[in-house]
């Protein structure tokens, strides 16, 4: 098979309505290294680098309200910050660069899920062009972390 390892995406293609944070940034632990009282935090098996994760809501309003909230993990040396608030909006809009997603089946369900994955998150561009061909269509996904 000709794709191996993550397969990149862009921003618009798995969140074309955008999506906001809705929990706080933090690192992932890696619950096989840590033993005896000790956590150990997870690196990236290709980089090397921190991996960080952020609970966001897409906004789609097709998704399911069960498959709404995803985590997105950050490969990242320190912790990334979310973008400022804004006034008047009860969630932070965010945005993300450098998206893969690495797909595998969920053990508790049997069904095909998402690793989703980004190397920078940042406040959505405002007033940005659309990009050609985007795709305003929406599907129904199943997208975990």
């Amino acid at each position: 098979m000709a794709i191996q390892g993550p397969i990149p995406v862009s921003f618009e293609q798995v969140f074309p309505h955008g999506c906001y944070i809705v929990g706080e940034v933090e690192q992932v632990k890696d619950f096989t290294a840590s033993a005896n009282g000790r956590t150990v935090y997870a690196k990236d098996k290709t980089t090397g680098e921190p991996v960080w994760q952020v609970a966001v809501m897409d906004a789609d309003p097709t998704v399911k309200a069960g498959q709404k909230t995803v985590t997105v993990k950050i490969l990242s040396e320190v912790q990334p910050v979310p973008p400022a608030s804004l006034p008047g909006l009860p969630f932070v809009p965010v945005e993300f660069d450098g998206m893969t997603v690495t797909p595998y089946v969920a053990q508790n369900t049997g069904r095909l899920a998402w690793s989703i994955r980004a190397r920078t998150m940042r406040a959505p561009r405002v007033g940005a062009p659309a990009s050609p061909g985007k795709n305003t269509t929406t599907t129904s996904k199943e997208i975990a972390a």
